[in-house]
């Protein structure tokens, strides 16, 4: 048996055709939702990036105890546990948070893993002088002004598409399945950064879109509120429709090569991504800076299971990252450790049997969100301050920094949770992303308001939802300042 994970990031799922879009360029994606099984009740859990990697690793929730961080002692790596068990586990990827500090005890977690270089600002080429930046490059932006600089330099050195991280990425994926598509027992993580932002593509790709706009260079939208030109938001969306048309052709050339090696008889394959993105949606840009509207919590799934031979067929079943590790473990006949609280898919897969009545998902220091599917609840903290809020580690990392001296004065050490496996953690006083206080508790509709423009006040849904979302938490080992935080001590 083998298998396959092709992983992008910030795939919007609304931008799809197999998810009902009209208007982009993504053949591909069709083909592929003929040849699996869709998902269509998918969610999110810990947001951004690295949280749903680790989740991707350990099979549990991460944004209650922890915020962006590497993979702890304690973790359960389901790739490792592949390894362990005989399972040959490989990496190829260009997703650069992987190489920072709070994603450093990832990759070795496989057996081998390949690393593609450029990806955004990722520090790759060196300039020490002036860098050639387009003199009519929007300023509209809140990145980082060194990351915006390093980008510019990281494009100059791609001088056809085959120089791109993603084109580099899938050939070696590529490479990797035809070296041992006659071997048995192993797992392809094919990760690429793309579509995330910056949207920077080649060429043939924008020919797909075309339009006119005469105003500044935009394709890396800020993480805020849109303030720009109706012109210069469509502009944005065609620029991510071209980078997605790109993800959509090397998406292919994955099918065409199961397709010439046969590979649909013995191989499972999951398409999938960590998160969707706001393209001015509920004027926004981007990801956790707002509410968790499903533009972002409901990413795209596909999963093709060898052994039940579904295709074309699509499945109503809540969904989430934390399934994926023991479902890969099932698979591959590896036990599931006890902490994992993903389940195996393999069932939903073959005749949508039920998974549960609902999941939460959020960013640690955020909003606490619970859906059953229909009903969507954001619980916001209560206090202005969104306090108490404190990191649980014993791998002080940020994303590309060290906890400061400052944050370690007064650290405690905190009794071990079950998950820890008896290991004492850090407790560290902690500061959020965002504070959910400025947009407040929401409800939401979906089947009377599925783009979440309204929110609801029905008390009764509401108390419903809250018990779910309280026993989820109990479920999850969440610390007691969690429910403090949110105002529910006494539920």
């Amino acid at each position: 048996m083998k298998a396959i994970m092709v992983m992008f990031d910030s795939l919007n799922r609304h931008m799809l055709p197999p998810y009902g879009c009209d208007w982009t360029h993504a053949p591909n994606f069709t083909r592929l939702a003929k040849r699996t099984v869709t998902f269509d009740n998918g969610y999110v859990a810990s947001m951004p990036c690295m949280p749903a990697r680790r989740e991707l690793h350990t099979g549990r929730y991460n944004f209650l105890h922890r915020s962006w961080g590497p993979l702890e002692p304690f973790d359960d790596s389901m790739p490792e546990l592949l390894k362990n068990n005989g399972v040959y586990s490989h990496l190829v990827t260009d997703h650069q948070h992987y190489w920072e500090d709070g994603g450093a005890t990832y990759h070795y977690r496989y057996n081998t893993f390949e690393f593609v270089r450029g990806q955004e600002g990722e520090p790759w080429k060196g300039v020490v002088g002036p860098v050639d930046i387009p003199a009519d490059t929007s300023k509209e932006t809140n990145h980082p002004k060194d990351m915006w600089r390093q980008d510019w330099i990281n494009r100059a050195a791609v001088h056809s598409e085959a120089d791109m991280p993603q084109a580099q990425t899938f050939r070696l994926g590529m490479e990797f399945i035809r070296t041992n598509a006659a071997q048995d027992n192993w797992f392809l993580q094919l990760e690429t950064f793309d579509p995330h932002e910056p949207f920077f593509t080649q060429p043939q790709y924008k020919e797909l879109y075309p339009h006119e706009y005469n105003g500044p260079h935009f394709d890396w939208p800020p993480y805020n509120k849109v303030t720009q030109t109706p012109e210069m938001v469509q502009h944005m969306r065609k620029e991510y429709a071209a980078l997605l048309s790109m993800c959509d052709h090397y998406l292919g050339k994955v099918l065409d090569l199961m397709d010439e090696l046969d590979l649909w008889k013995d191989t499972l394959l999951i398409v999938c991504t960590d998160h969707g993105f706001l393209l001015g949606e509920h004027d926004w840009w981007a990801k956790i800076v707002q509410p968790f509207f499903n533009e972002v919590a409901q990413p795209p799934l596909f999963i093709w299971d060898p052994r039940c031979g579904i295709q074309g067929e699509r499945r109503s079943q809540l969904v989430q990252m934390i399934d994926f590790a023991p479902t890969l473990l099932e698979y591959f006949g590896v036990p599931i450790p006890a902490d994992m609280q993903g389940m195996v898919l393999k069932d939903v897969i073959a005749h949508n049997a039920p998974t549960r009545e609902a999941v939460l998902y959020g960013v640690h220091g955020g909003h606490v969100n619970v859906t059953d599917g229909r009903y969507v609840y954001m619980r916001s903290c209560q206090k202005p301050d969104n306090t108490p809020l404190y990191e649980y580690t014993l791998m002080p990392t940020h994303m590309r920094k060290i906890f400061g001296v400052d944050e370690l004065q007064n650290i405690e050490l905190c009794e071990p949770f079950q998950f820890t496996k008896g290991c004492r953690t850090m407790k560290i006083a902690s500061r959020a992303w965002i504070n959910p206080a400025w947009y407040g508790t929401l409800l939401f509709d979906l089947a009377n308001d599925p783009e979440q423009n309204h929110p609801l006040q029905d008390a009764a849904v509401e108390e419903r939802m809250l018990r779910l979302l309280v026993n989820l938490m109990r479920e999850n080992e969440a610390p007691p300042e969690q429910f403090t935080r949110l105002g529910l001590e006494d539920k």
